[in-house]
């Protein structure tokens, strides 16, 4: 049994769900694949971020509701605190929201359908060729799906993403993250540095968010550059962070026990290591390496990046993976050859990062520098209104971009993208066009 569409779109998470999403509402045929029957659960934060919100916003498609999420805590590892404060922006709103991924997941991949999108379950097994370049998939159950483009939006471990051989593994930088849910009211949300071992810098960092049902989403998340058998070590430590909250009266003695219930799941960090896109396949979300090495978030990443790349392929079908690459070094790569590089640096030396970590907390004490950390950290500095945060923010980056160019880093980026980022322009497409008319 086999089936032709324009787009395969492998993976309906945010991600996926939003360019096909964009891809459908514009006339092109679209197959969306998960494994999973949705609603489906994801280990996350549940923290839906500004740029996320503006996003949804600017494609016409409600915000399911959820917690407004403003000011966050930053929690060093003695327990000293700064509240970092939270700003509307030039091109963003000045909250997020928390909502449980089952939800917001469910939300956007019932938008997708709605627009046309074709859903199908199962897992893509084994890619399919035509003249030397992957044509489509073969599910686990014998269905081929063919098209003229594939977007691999399945997840940091992407099938799509090592079928088309865009992943250099020496170089990903790896995460893994466990989360769970223990019944705890939460005022503000906390990131938590924390020491493994006296002065002996976790190389990651806990959470406590507001979650579900008025409880808690609380998890850690773990760096570790290439070695991803250390994606164990997550959750054995796990307990012991859990007491380190009771500790510093973030958790409550009833919360304190280990639930039975938790969900892990690999990140991959800082796009570096994966070529975006190539011929006729794109990548998008994790799959790319969207995600903040800095705190972890992916989610707004993942939907702007679902847009770029359905408007890359709307726009100019024949150049979608020049503009798409092109696209994400206009909107990310600044930022992630800084932070990617500092990240990898900080993993290896546990010490340092101990100390980073209590100075940056001491530091945020200012409310200039908390400004400008919140603006940095979060990847709002473009789009953030004038002002000392935005110049603070401005002037931490500039001296990042120094400090890390000589990095290996950075000359993978260099060679990678190559001159891609001076090339973008995003573009407006005509949402009254059809595929076939832009082919």
């Amino acid at each position: 049994m086999s089936s032709r569409f324009d787009v395969i779109v492998v993976g309906g998470g945010p991600a996926g769900s939003v360019a096909a999403f964009v891809l459908a509402r514009d006339g092109a045929r679209v197959a969306l694949i998960d494994k999973a029957r949705f609603p489906r659960d994801k280990a996350c934060g549940d923290i839906v971020g500004p740029r996320a919100l503006q996003l949804l916003t600017d494609l016409a498609l409600p915000a399911p509701k959820g917690i407004d999420v403003g000011e966050i805590v930053v929690v060093s590892p003695t327990g000293r605190r700064v509240q970092l404060p939270c700003g509307e922006g030039l091109t963003y709103p000045g909250h997020g929201i928390a909502i449980p991924r089952t939800v917001f997941d469910s939300t956007l991949h019932e938008e997708a359908l709605a627009a046309g999108v074709t859903p199908v379950q199962g897992v893509a097994v084994e890619p399919l060729t035509s003249e030397n370049r992957i044509d489509g998939f073969r599910l686990s159950d014998g269905i081929e799906l063919r098209a003229d483009f594939v977007i691999g939006a399945d997840g940091a471990t992407s099938r799509v993403a090592r079928a088309a051989g865009l992943v250099d593994a020496d170089r990903v930088l790896w995460g893994f993250a466990i989360r769970t849910y223990i019944p705890q009211t939460v005022d503000l949300p906390a990131i938590v540095f924390w020491d493994s071992a006296p002065f002996y810098g976790f190389p990651g960092y806990g959470w406590i968010f507001p979650g579900p049902t008025g409880g808690a989403n609380v998890g850690l998340g773990l760096g570790t550059v290439a070695d991803r058998k250390a994606g164990a070590k997550v959750q054995q430590a796990l307990p012991r962070f859990l007491e380190h909250l009771r500790e510093i009266e973030l958790l409550d003695d009833a919360s304190c026990s280990m639930p039975e219930r938790r969900l892990g799941g690999w990140l991959k960090m800082g796009m570096i290591g994966t070529i975006p896109a190539a011929g006729r396949v794109l990548l998008v979300g994790d799959a790319a390496g969207l995600v903040n090495p800095l705190q972890g978030e992916g989610i707004a990443q993942a939907m702007c990046s679902g847009r770029s790349a359905a408007e890359a392929l709307l726009r100019e079908p024949g150049r979608a993976a020049t503009r798409y690459r092109a696209a994400l070094a206009g909107d990310h790569l600044p930022y992630h050859r800084i932070t990617a590089a500092l990240q990898g640096w900080l993993i290896g030396r546990p010490r340092a990062l101990a100390l980073v970590s209590r100075l940056s907390v001491a530091a945020g004490r200012s409310d200039a520098l908390a400004g400008g950390w919140s603006v940095l950290w979060n990847e709002l500095l473009d789009g953030a209104p004038p002002g000392r945060h935005r110049s603070m923010a401005a002037m931490a980056n500039g001296v990042g971009r120094i400090v890390t160019s000589h990095t290996a880093t950075a000359r993978w980026f260099d060679r990678t993208f190559s001159d891609e980022a001076a090339q973008w322009v995003r573009p407006d497409v005509d949402p009254c066009s059809t595929w076939n008319a832009r082919k």
